[in-house]
């Protein structure tokens, strides 16, 4: 009795763990180092591309909400979040590397996964599979996906660049978090003034953009969570200081007023020695990225270690072709987890390679499988995908607007977010004790 999982990034680690702890014989196929997609460098599993941050601690918002959820029950990427964190105010960021190298060594010393370093080019015919190939699906294996659900989407995705710490000019940035949240070792800030402002606006939005290879980019969609800072920039010049480079809640020491606008860098590793810019997600041409960055305070003489870069994404129509269990309508013993099912980010990619391998679990066993309440994130993230709008589905990332309002309703947005993180978690315990989860 053994259960195949399909590509070792973020959901297929959660999901080869969660059968793999269950007593179950774990085939896992990954095509890295043997092949890699055109954002992978890393040979170890669940390679982190856009960011080392995975959002909000606070239990009380979305993304701390759904991290617990994970936690409590079982999560193998939270466990190794945990150990390798980095400095990042109220939210929990990663030692990328470190991270992924504390995954493949969990996962490659479990006794019961069997790793197999190939690529799989079609689709299993006979068993249970999880299919978490990621929005980087090799071609072939793509193709056949798409024949078999019908066509997928494509939209785009940036990362964002990484510079060193010892090329910074600190006599420029100063260290502090918003509202001093965090402590002052989470966050390096770049203040810009109105004329500084304006003079690295100019540059960023006439500046070349990089070529977009090996994909079709006749009619891209960019979905907004990542999108290229040049592309947000062009919606109006103020889009920016209203976004990724908004001054509240930070003054600046040595002039003791809030900045025109902020560029903040953050933690890439706990040594301190790199850091990313945050929401600099980018396809600008490499030397332009230098040359327009460069115009920011205190990174006038920046080293990066690696550059900004865009590629594709794919995503199922999933409301047309999954379950909420993220099983194929058509063919109950084949999952789907991650991003290719439309969830968005790093660990709603994990839970829904966590629920893919439980459900893949109790498949096997002859069980009724679980879609959990649609009050927790987990569930209500689950529920998006296979009741979304069939026409015009779009990636969904952890929110409080995809869970069922309380009664009657809580004007405060603090107690209400509180309150739905109560309920959840709630909800969620009992949900475990039922179903006899806390054995993953």
């Amino acid at each position: 009795m053994s259960i195949r999982v399909i590509g070792a990034g973020l959901a297929g680690c959660e999901a080869a763990w969660q059968i793999a702890e269950a007593g179950i014989e774990t085939e896992l196929y990954e095509m890295k180092p043997v092949k890699f997609s055109p954002a992978h460098h890393n040979s170890n599993f669940a390679e982190l591309i856009c960011s080392n941050s995975l959002k909000a601690e606070r239990v009380e918002s979305a993304a701390g909400l759904l991290k617990e959820e994970m936690r409590r029950l079982g999560s193998l990427l939270m466990q190794c979040a945990d150990s390798c964190r980095v400095p990042a105010g109220g939210a929990l960021a990663v030692d990328r590397d470190a991270f992924s190298e504390a995954v493949t060594q969990k996962i490659g010393n479990h006794p019961r996964i069997h790793i197999h370093h190939e690529e799989i080019e079609e689709i299993p015919g006979d068993g249970i599979t999880v299919i978490a190939t990621g929005p980087l699906t090799a071609d072939t294996l793509a193709a056949q996906i798409s024949a078999l659900c019908g066509g997928s989407l494509s939209f785009f995705d940036a990362a964002a660049p990484i510079v060193t710490a010892e090329s910074l000019d600190m006599d420029k940035i100063f260290a502090a978090s918003r509202y001093d949240k965090g402590g002052d070792d989470a966050y390096l800030n770049c203040p810009m003034n109105k004329e500084e402002y304006e003079r690295f606006y100019a540059a960023l939005i006439s500046a070349e953009r990089a070529p977009v290879h090996d994909f079709d980019v006749a009619d891209p969609k960019v979905y907004e969570g990542c999108m290229p800072v040049e592309v947000m920039g062009q919606r109006g010049q103020d889009t920016l200081r209203f976004g990724p480079l908004k001054p509240v809640g930070l003054r600046d020491p040595k002039t003791g007023h809030r900045p025109w606008a902020v560029v903040q860098l953050r933690r890439e590793d706990k040594a301190g020695t790199l850091y990313n810019l945050v929401g600099f997600q980018t396809n600008l041409k490499f030397g332009e990225q230098k040359r327009v960055f460069g115009l920011i305070p205190g990174l006038e003489n920046a080293e990066f270690v690696r550059y900004g870069v865009m590629h594709r994404n794919t995503f199922l129509n999933s409301p047309q072709v999954l379950h909420s269990d993220y099983s194929l309508k058509m063919n109950p013993n084949l999952f789907f987890a991650g991003q290719i099912t439309g969830v968005e980010g790093y660990m709603e990619s994990a839970s829904s390679g966590m629920m893919a391998g439980i459900n893949a679990v109790r498949r096997e066993n002859n069980q009724n499988t679980l879609t959990l309440p649609g009050t927790t994130m987990i569930g209500a993230l689950s529920r998006y995908i296979a009741a979304g709008s069939e026409t015009n589905f779009q990636p969904m990332g952890a929110n409080f607007g995809v869970i069922p309002p309380i009664e009657p309703h809580i004007r405060d947005k603090k107690e209400r977010y509180a309150a739905f993180s109560a309920r959840a978690l709630h909800e969620l315990n009992e949900m475990m004790l039922a179903n006899q989860l806390s054995q993953y």
